[in-house]
């Protein structure tokens, strides 16, 4: 995956590069990839974090709001991974040619430097989430949650994601963690099956309560912030396309020569990005459902809202409380892994993007692999510690990422308007999705613009009851 691996150049499009398609189901699954390190890289900050947090405020109350928030903004990362496949041309360059415009980039990449900016306080939130389990399982300086031992243990956490970064080793990485957040999805998913045999179990009128479209009071700037951030957000989808690129889905597909070979090649790999977008929205659907519904059965009746340092200790409760005192181990093991995995996605994905930026700036040459690849080693550098410095100075991971999820709420309706502009302005017309995925487009578009318009109010201070 990595783009220092091979020498070809991963963001180019070169007949030399082209690919036969997979024919069968069994052989596009063979080229997933994409989508699943978007899950590794979402599951820890919305999922364990906000969503246990809305459940235990909310109860069931907002379960409806889980399956909408995962399933509203798929169209729109399936639409910018056909704009990409088809063209081979990342997100944000693709988001310089939306007008108004200057020489260096539209507004679209400006209003993302600003999103990046939020987004840092979310990262140093999942790198404090990552400490005070690591703080709570060993401490190694002070009492545990201390600020020494939190300290230390954002500064390790740093120093071994920016060493694994920095090797060559990078797919490993990727599969261990793809691997670790699939083992604790599977035991948060049989846990939350496992619930009705306890005595914090829910009852099929406890998911009926919660399918009902309504949203309790004092409970809706938080299910904004959850709608921004559960799910694939706006940075999510932006960096899929990244990941679309060296993948290969482009460079397989070849460049856009109106051959009927290509269009063939493109509707082939389309099927396969198609399917990739699919598993990896149902992993994360089943991890937030059983997530919510963790928080909601075993926090909500208890009072109990993660909050500030003591986010760990209350989220081990869904464990200790059904397993008993000995599961808080296996709960901070999971945590650790789920908060590391999305550490590891951020810390590849954001120098990438950032790079991409600076040479939409005209700061560097995006276009010559050896500046590209120097580029993203240096912020891979660069920008986990100022991640863990936002934690250290806020102390405050569920704020954090609310944060994050504000920003993300933002952008989010920046990405739509961007889907459609470039939609419309596309050469070849001839590849469009079928008419029942542009309906479901502009559902997803008409719900991210009222999450838009709600965020944009609450900036100026104008409440929504």
């Amino acid at each position: 995956m990595s783009a220092t691996a091979t020498t070809t150049d991963l963001y180019a499009l070169s007949a030399d590069d082209v690919k036969e398609p997979p024919a069968t189901f069994r052989a596009r699954l063979r080229h997933l990839g994409p989508g699943m390190i978007l899950s590794a890289a979402v599951v820890g900050s919305g999922e364990l974090i906000l969503t246990t947090s809305l459940g235990a405020r909310a109860g069931f109350a907002l379960l409806w709001l889980i399956i909408v928030a995962t399933t509203v903004k798929v169209w729109v990362q399936l639409e910018l991974g056909r704009l990409t496949v088809l063209y081979g041309r990342p997100a944000l360059e693709a988001f310089s040619d939306v007008k108004p415009r200057t020489r260096r980039g539209g507004w679209i990449n400006f209003l993302w430097i600003g999103m990046d900016f939020a987004k840092m306080f979310q990262r140093g939130g999942i790198i404090g989430g990552t400490a005070a389990a690591c703080s709570v399982l060993w401490p190694i300086a002070g009492a545990p949650l201390s600020w020494t031992s939190t300290a230390v243990w954002s500064l390790i956490i740093v120093a071994v994601t920016v060493a694994l970064l920095q090797s060559s080793r990078y797919s490993v990485v990727e599969t261990a963690s793809v691997i670790a957040v699939a083992v604790f999805t599977l035991i948060t998913v049989a846990l939350a099956l496992a619930l009705p045999f306890t005595e914090f179990g829910w009852t099929p009128g406890d998911l009926a309560s919660g399918l009902e479209l309504a949203v309790p009071a004092g409970a809706l700037g938080m299910a904004v912030a959850m709608f921004g951030l559960t799910g694939v957000g706006a940075d999510e989808m932006t960096t899929y396309t990244y990941w679309c690129m060296e993948k290969g889905y482009a460079r397989w597909t070849g460049p856009a020569d109106g051959t009927p070979e290509r269009d063939r090649r493109a509707v082939g790999w389309l099927k396969v990005m198609r399917l990739d977008v699919a598993v990896s929205w149902l992993v994360c659907t089943l991890c937030t459902l059983s997530f919510y519904v963790i928080g909601a059965s075993v926090l909500h009746p208890q009072q109990l809202v993660p909050e500030g340092n003591d986010m760990i200790t209350t989220l081990s409760r869904m464990y200790t409380d059904t397993l008993g005192p000995w599961a808080e181990v296996l709960f901070l093991l999971g945590a650790i892994a789920v908060l590391f995995s999305t550490i590891i996605g951020s810390t590849a994905s954001v120098p990438r993007l950032w790079t991409n930026t600076l040479g939409i700036l005209g700061v560097l040459d995006w276009k010559n692999p050896e500046v590209r690849k120097r580029t993203i080693r240096i912020l891979t550098y660069c920008l986990p510690p100022l991640w863990a410095a936002s934690y250290l100075f806020v102390q405050s991971p569920v704020l954090m990422v609310q944060i994050g999820g504000f920003g993300g709420g933002v952008f989010l309706v920046a990405v739509v308007i961007a889907v459609w502009y470039l939609r419309a302005h596309e050469p070849d017309k001839h590849l469009r999705p079928h008419p029942l995925v542009t309906a479901a487009l502009i559902l997803s578009s008409l719900a991210i613009a009222a999450l838009g318009v709600y965020s944009a109010l609450e900036v100026f201070g104008i409440e929504i009851s």
